[in-house]
């Protein structure tokens, strides 16, 4: 039997507190003593803090600050609240914290106890020095209120602190709009009960317009008090059975923002010590509102701008499949200088002379930045390439008339505070082909796009490029041209999503394409939420990067696969890639997308004989002509075995010959190589140049074909 069964029989359950993540994970027989549905959860500590009596919060924190401290068990008695602030059980929580650097994890137990009746813990005598202090009382409601970051968030707060020595049963805090009382919320009441305060003169005899009108607080310890005070409004107050009301004003900056109320249905003196705090926390729950408001005004204009500015990828085109997101920094207005964009392109297939499915434009891209002028530059520089784009220009041009439009509109800002100094933005542009796949790409300074071909296998497609938009109005942009297969799904994104979370570009490529690799690349609007959760979701507190400084971006991310009618036909597995005369450091990539090419192949000393194989032959070509070389690299299915077929063309009519280099000779051995290494090679002539090739052939035992 397991041991979670063993727990769950006994009516134990178990839970982790994340520290670093702040993150709770509970079994099913936890979560159920917690008055959640019996089954595992993950939950914030915001969530499970409010399943907490707010006084017994304070008591677990310092007992587990202290076990942290000397290593001990954290032990505490925890009483269980409902949504409407009832005690329903009291449990027992026994846990150890695990150390791991400067942060912790405790993992525990639950179990529940017999105590007093639920219903009456919140107003059972409290004991102890600490729960008799209502500065402790003030100091954990302070910080609570402080971390609500939206007004139902501080209302839940509101509702569930319990003041020492005297909780209110029924709260409402109320809001003034023109002449108007509103409610902004209210707790301990039932649905549609706020009807007749909801929209309430200021000028009408009820405690909280009067509070409004004065900013004086109102104390009714008795009804009697309320009747001889406000006999037009009391018998509105009547019918909820309370004995006791404090009305206090919320005041903020020296205006009065609107009113608490906390009623009671025990008698309440209203002792010089209860009106203060009374006091302090409206004043604290004041702020806190005032906070709310203004972040939640924030959150919408920075939804409407992101709304906005980031386009609809509009009506499905027949043939491909579209995928995007965009996921902003989560720091101060929440826009940034990241975008994309999907652009139908005029006229249709360049094969069909216009009239076929026709072509479209994808672009990424990344104003430097995170503020409201990288927002507005990005706006700016999105409208600029859509029209650019419109009017026909190929990729490379597009982007050299981006870069100098980006110059022109910043040149001017020296960083006397009204320009904020130049900015760059870098941008990948691809022109999409939806008939033939053909892709045709330029790249400003951006990372490189990836292909996730149809048997999983995904690789980074090095690419020609220039400098960052911006930088220099002569810059000239390179196109590289690739051919997205039936099937297929192509990634770009921006460096957000590739460093977030302690990665650099490498190491963070990495977690991206084994992400891209487990995932089956049929439903793209699934991948593109599973990207974004690897960076910014609860895993990723657990995979954090190599790098000590965790960097934070906005995310930009755009997915394409070409989905024809009918079944997809399973491609041979190929790359190609150029490497010019004067980027003589490519054949590093040359070499990684080989290794990536054969990530599965069963054969080690294969793969490296094939690494160096193409090194020698990409080699030969800078070093023996004046051309670029061209690499293709083809793994497909033969009658008994996977085989490997690599090319190398160059624009040379000079064949290679074989020699028989001396010892100390530093050069010579490249068909030498390939005779002893390949399983086949040649040398074919082509009506402009030649192609030098060789194949490999995995092992029929170990490999087996079409895996």
């Amino acid at each position: 039997m397991r041991t979670e069964d063993v727990l769950a029989a006994i009516a134990t359950g178990l839970w982790r507190w994340d520290n670093a993540s702040g993150i709770v994970s509970l079994d099913a027989e936890a979560a159920r003593l917690l008055g959640l549905p019996a089954e595992p959860v993950r939950l914030s500590e915001a969530a499970v803090r409010s399943r907490f009596h707010p006084v017994d919060w304070n008591e677990i924190d310092g007992v587990v600050n202290l076990a942290v401290a000397e290593g001990t068990l954290a032990e505490a008695r925890l009483r269980i609240m409902d949504e409407h602030g009832r005690v329903i059980r009291t449990v027992r929580s026994r846990s150890k914290p695990l150390i791991e650097g400067n942060d912790y994890q405790l993992v525990g137990t639950l179990q529940e106890v017999a105590e007093q009746l639920p219903g009456t813990a919140a107003r059972t005598p409290i004991t102890g020095d600490w729960r008799r202090s209502r500065e402790a009382f003030l100091l954990d409601a302070g910080r609570a209120l402080a971390e609500a970051r939206s007004t139902a968030e501080v209302l839940r707060v509101a509702a569930s602190l319990s003041m020492p020595g005297f909780s209110p049963d029924g709260l409402a805090v109320f809001g003034v709009a023109g002449d108007r009382l509103t409610i902004i919320g209210h707790h301990g009441h039932r649905e549609g009960d706020e009807g007749p305060f909801s929209s309430m003169s200021l000028d009408t005899d009820y405690p909280a317009a009067e509070v409004v009108r004065t900013g004086r607080a109102i104390y009714l310890p008795t009804p009697e008090e309320y009747l001889r005070r406000f006999p037009t409004t009391w018998p509105l107050a009547q019918r909820f059975g309370r004995r006791s009301w404090a009305f206090v004003p919320l005041v903020v900056a020296g205006r009065t923002m609107g009113a608490w109320m906390a009623a009671f249905k025990h008698p309440v003196t209203f002792t010089p010590d209860e009106r203060s705090v009374l006091t302090t926390v409206a004043r604290m729950l004041a702020q806190a509102l005032a906070r709310a408001g203004v972040a939640e005004s924030e959150r919408e204009l920075s939804l409407g701008l992101q709304r906005t500015m980031m386009p609809v990828l509009g009506p499905g085109i027949p043939g491909i499949q579209v995928a995007a997101r965009y996921v902003p920094t989560g720091g101060g207005l929440q826009v940034g200088g990241d975008w994309y964009d999907m652009i139908r392109l005029p006229g249709g297939s360049s094969r069909t002379g216009g009239h076929g499915p026709g072509r479209i434009a994808l672009v990424i891209g990344d104003v430097q930045g995170h503020d409201v002028r990288a927002a507005g530059l990005m706006g700016q520089l999105r409208i600029a390439l859509r029209a650019y784009a419109s009017e026909g220009h190929r990729p490379d041009a597009v982007l050299s008339r981006a870069s100098r439009f980006l110059y022109g509109i910043t040149d001017g800002d020296d960083g006397d505070g009204n320009g904020g100094g130049p900015r760059f933005a870098t941008c990948l542009y691809l022109e999409v082909d939806l008939e033939t796949g053909r892709v045709d790409i330029a790249r400003a300074g951006h990372p490189d796009p990836a292909v996730r071909m149809n048997d999983g296998t995904v690789l980074l497609r090095p690419t020609a490029g220039g400098l960052p938009l911006g930088i220099d109005p002569d810059t000239d942009y390179p196109t590289t041209r690739l051919t997205l297969e039936p099937g297929e799904t192509l990634m770009i994104c921006t460096d957000g999503l590739l460093e977030t979370g302690g990665h650099d570009l490498d190491s963070g490529w990495e977690r991206v394409r084994k992400l891209l690799e487990s995932h089956d690349g049929d439903d793209l609007e699934r991948l593109a939420d599973a990207l974004v959760e690897a960076v910014h979701g609860p895993a990723s507190h657990h995979t954090t990067g190599p790098l000590a400084d965790r960097r934070e971006d906005d995310i930009a991310v755009l997915l394409l696969s070409r989905r024809p009618a009918g079944a997809v036909q399973e491609a041979p597995r190929r790359t190609l890639m150029t490497i010019a005369q004067a980027e003589p450091e490519r054949i590093a990539e040359a070499r990684e997308q080989v290794r990536q090419l054969l990530h599965d192949w069963s054969d080690g000393d294969q793969l490296d004989a094939a690494v160096l194989m193409v090194s020698e032959m990409v080699t030969n070509v800078l070093v023996h002509t004046d051309g670029d070389a061209l690499l293709v690299a083809e793994v497909a299915c033969g009658e008994k075995a996977r085989r490997l077929r690599v090319e190398v063309s160059d624009g040379s009519d000079e064949l290679p010959h074989k020699r028989h280099p001396g010892e100390m000779a530093s050069s010579g051995r490249g068909l030498v190589l390939m005779e002893m290494l390949a399983d086949a090679w040649g040398v074919d002539p082509r009506g402009e140049g030649k192609a030098i090739w060789f194949e490999l052939n995995e092992p029929e035992s170990e490999g087996g074909c079409c895996r």
